[in-house]
């Protein structure tokens, strides 16, 4: 996790009106920055003939996104389906932040919340919009490789689970993108927080993607990225970094809480992102203590003997 970048000029991520990224894709933003997702949730129509899939419609009835901001997302989207038919209400995961609209767009457009399966679990992480969605029913869950189809696109499962358990990522056939939610991002890397979160199956769906051959991958938060395998590979090396930095801490400095873990590990970020490293953080830890390389004793972590 880096520290955050200054959410640009808004009139380079206009809200309330779709943005044409090619030809099969557009994109909405939904009015929920934050230090956790820099510009807001990016909710993605795929297709451009008589249906459109709908991808993480965002946030609605927040504490921070209520009211009219919720309503005026839900508008944008349904005006940029304009008289096409949404086929699938797609979600990559169920954070706060990525599906709570799919229930009113399905009311609005009678269309099927397709994509994870839900997850309810009790969060103690630092964020209230990364909280999960309880009241998320999907009509159908995909499994990795499975595919929905439209008129002209065709959208194929890619589980990703690490961020989440139950992440998936999504690929356009016909185009070769890639909507990677909150797996990869290009403005920051992803929070992975035990005990849903996992550090080695984050490891494994990293690898996953890097050996893919997909054009372009379109996040939930940032820019786009266009060179998928680079910024992939950087991912990766960034990680294997942090773990090592993790054992050299003990093996110099001994036994470690995580705040000085944080303290030490990431100098200089943004006070508010403290406990997003620290979750971070403990998600290395319990790896290593799976391999049996760390040890834990009163919330302090240590080499075994």
């Amino acid at each position: 996790m880096a520290q955050m970048p200054p959410i640009p000029d808004r009139s380079e991520w206009p809200l309330g009106r779709a943005e044409q990224l090619e030809p099969l894709v557009r994109r909405v933003l939904a009015p929920n920055p934050s230090p956790y997702t820099f510009t807001g949730t990016q909710t993605y129509l795929v297709g451009a003939g008589s249906d459109v899939a709908v991808i993480d419609p965002g946030p609605y009835g927040m504490d921070h996104v209520v009211g009219s901001e919720s309503q005026g997302h839900l508008e944008a989207i349904l005006a940029a389906v304009g008289d096409a038919k949404v086929t699938a209400i797609v979600c990559t995961h169920t954070h706060r932040d990525h599906s709570p609209a799919s229930r009113p767009l399905a009311q609005a457009t009678g269309a099927p919340i397709i994509g994870c399966a839900p997850l309810t679990m009790e969060d103690d992480g630092p964020r209230a919009d990364a909280a999960f969605d309880a009241d998320y029913r999907p009509d159908r869950i995909l499994a990795d490789g499975e595919r929905i189809c439209g008129d002209g696109w065709t959208i194929e499962a890619v589980a990703t689970p690490g961020h989440t358990s139950n992440h998936l990522c999504y690929s356009v056939v016909e185009s070769g993108a890639l909507f990677t939610g909150d797996h990869v991002m290009g403005w920051s890397t992803s929070v992975v927080s035990p005990p849903d979160g996992d550090m080695a199956a984050y490891m494994a769906s990293l690898q996953k993607l890097h050996d893919r051959d997909d054009r372009v991958l379109y996040p939930a938060h940032g820019p786009q990225i266009d060179n998928p395998r680079q910024l992939v590979r950087g991912m990766l090396g960034h990680r294997r970094q942090r773990e090592r930095q993790i054992l050299r801490l003990l093996e110099d400095g001994g036994p470690h809480a995580i705040p000085e873990f944080v303290a030490a590990m990431y100098k200089g970020l943004d006070p508010r992102l403290h406990g997003a490293a620290g979750r971070s953080v403990l998600a290395h830890l319990l790896d290593l203590e799976r391999q049996g390389r760390v040890r834990v004793e009163d919330e302090t972590w240590m080499i075994p003997a």
